[in-house]
């Protein structure tokens, strides 16, 4: 049975600290993602995958879609070309791409995680196997 948050002051709360939160990855990510080549954008897409498993863990779906809006929005607009035509993430270089694409699929892969990794219900302690065989084996 899927649980449904219901849209509380603390919900849009957090989901507006999740959206600044998308706002700073996403902008250090598009800053920092060409900084030591191949390894900056690694790092930049564990940053942008922690921080939505966080955000998810944190508060469910409704942060996480915060986060993701946050995140991408403040990608696409750190890509456009600026008024003397730079950009931070250059069409001509697949980094770019692997940035804004990357981020785009681990925002994915922390939505479709399966829900067991974010319960915070303890288990039940697993118990052995009971033998109720009270006939004596024979000989």
């Amino acid at each position: 049975m899927t649980r449904v948050q219901r849209l509380s002051a603390g919900a849009i709360g957090s989901a507006v600290a999740a959206l600044l939160l998308g706002v700073l990855v996403g902008a250090l990510g598009t800053v920092l993602h060409r900084s030591i080549p191949p390894w900056g954008v690694a790092i930049c897409l564990t940053l942008a995958f922690a921080a939505a498993v966080t955000v998810r863990a944190w508060t469910g779906y409704v942060a996480l879609a915060g986060y993701a809006v946050g995140l991408l929005v403040t990608v696409q607009l750190l890509t456009q070309r600026g008024p003397g035509g730079d950009t931070l993430a250059p069409d001509q270089q697949a980094v770019g791409w692997v940035w804004v694409l990357g981020s785009i699929a681990v925002t994915i892969i922390a939505a479709l995680l399966p829900h067991a990794l974010f319960d915070d219900r303890p288990r039940a302690p697993r118990t052995p196997p009971v033998d109720h065989e009270l006939v004596d084996p024979p000989s």
